[in-house]
């Protein structure tokens, strides 16, 4: 089993490898040359996806703990099975944000330690915003994080300076946030019985994992998602969320998201800020 120290050396090599993955991110993001492919699954893959992918698959073969990468997916079950810990990375999350050059994308990095997370790393290289976490150590949010090839950050001293989450934000309504991309029925649907139960409420569209930022914030209520999305998608955010005190549950189980299933799909989910809304 790995010690907290050396949770907290992993932690800062998560994070530097998002930063310097997010200085290549941006390089493509300002050239408007993105070689743009479709995927099997007919989502949108960039120059910047696999230009991350191989800056964050360096940086993380260091610690010699195995990685599975959203752009390096095809590792058979019967190899991963037996992973106790492993990575988990999204190097690019909201591709159609990045295409669409609106800024709501991010870096994603979780460590899964026995089918769940244990740290996470969420930046947004356009915003200058990271979001980082260690169980039992809580979540923070640093600001003004400039993307760069030779980030050297040091977790337990940009803690020090990050703001620890939730932060203090009151509101009057109930905040659903709605993915910008993956709007649909199911969801308009679930938003029509929330009016029914709590009134009026107010409901904001943002883009890529940022969502589940949001929720770890306190900047709003609940987040669903009734869509396909994939390990790599929430893992990262699952750890932000959990050590900020908010819930990412299975929308069928009510149960905690786990991961390194044989399929890598997710369930259905909501994000809570707390227990009790639904």
């Amino acid at each position: 089993m790995i010690d907290q120290t050396e949770l907290r050396n992993l932690l800062s090599t998560a994070i530097n490898a998002s930063v310097k993955a997010g200085k290549l991110i941006m390089d493509v993001y300002h050239s408007n040359d993105f070689h743009v492919n479709l995927k099997s699954d007919k989502t949108p893959l960039t120059l910047a996806d696999r230009l991350a992918h191989i800056e964050i698959a360096n940086s993380l073969t260091k610690t010699r703990i195995p990685t599975l990468s959203e752009e390096g997916r095809n590792i058979l079950y019967e190899e991963r099975k037996g992973w106790e810990y492993f990575w988990l990375v999204d190097p690019l999350d909201g591709t159609k944000e990045f295409i669409k050059h609106n800024g709501e994308f991010t870096v994603n990095i979780a460590l899964i330690i026995n089918g769940f997370p244990i740290l996470g790393v969420i930046y947004a290289p356009v915003l200058g915003d990271l979001y980082f976490s260690l169980k039992s150590e809580g979540s923070y949010k640093a600001t003004s994080i400039k993307p760069t090839s030779s980030s050297n950050l040091k977790y337990e001293e940009l803690k020090l300076s990050s703001a620890k989450l939730p932060l203090n934000q009151k509101r009057d309504k109930l905040t659903v946030l709605v993915s910008r991309s993956h709007m649909n029925l199911e969801t308009e649907e679930y938003i029509k019985s929330l009016e029914k139960k709590y009134g009026d409420i107010n409901y904001t569209n943002c883009g890529s994992s940022l969502k589940m930022c949001m929720i770890a914030e306190g900047a709003a209520d609940l987040y669903p998602r009734f869509g396909p999305t994939w390990e790599w998608d929430t893992a990262a955010g699952q750890a932000i969320v959990e050590e900020s005190g908010c819930h990412i549950v299975s929308m069928d189980t009510n149960q905690r998201l786990h991961y390194n299933k044989e399929e890598i799909n997710n369930p259905w989910f909501i994000v809570k800020a707390k227990q009790g809304i639904d």
